[in-house]
């Protein structure tokens, strides 16, 4: 599976943490969509964008942003069409999410984790199929018809 990574100054640290425990996986092809070097006053839409036009242009891969709080990032993820992107700080958060709302891109909320936590959500993320319930599958293809403007 494809991962694409990407965090603002505020999750940087945790963003190369996730990064070194990820590519000693095989299973995983990783890629750093950014920032590549810590700048105090860089801008999260940067990284957002470019994890989740890599993700809604490879169907089946799958995104992690991270900034101070989750939500900055998840907000301009959702900007493109295709995205599903929530903020979760636990595991049961993010197994929810990947079950009922088939999340592609998983925010974290570097301020209010640890590194272990951020890794027992990051493996739920990767390892939780959707469940493809029939009211799931509703819902999501109501929010798909929007972003095409039906």
């Amino acid at each position: 599976m494809h991962v694409f990574l990407g965090a603002d100054h505020g999750g940087f640290v945790l963003k190369g943490s996730l990064m070194q425990w990820l590519l000693a996986d095989p299973w995983y092809a990783v890629t750093d969509c950014g920032d590549k070097r810590f700048e105090a006053e860089d801008d999260f839409p940067d990284y957002a964008f470019a994890v989740a036009d890599r993700v809604a242009a490879e169907p089946g891969s799958r995104g992690i942003l991270i900034c101070r709080s989750g939500g900055g990032v998840a907000i301009a993820a959702n900007k493109i069409a295709g995205i599903r992107c929530a903020v979760a700080g636990t595991a049961g958060e993010v197994r929810r999410n990947r079950t009922d709302d088939d999340i592609n891109i998983l925010a974290l909320p570097a301020d209010y984790m640890t590194q272990e936590e951020a890794k027992a959500c990051v493996e739920v993320f990767l390892s939780t199929a959707f469940s493809g319930k029939e009211r799931y599958v509703r819902r999501l293809r109501k929010i798909a018809e929007r972003e095409r403007g039906r």
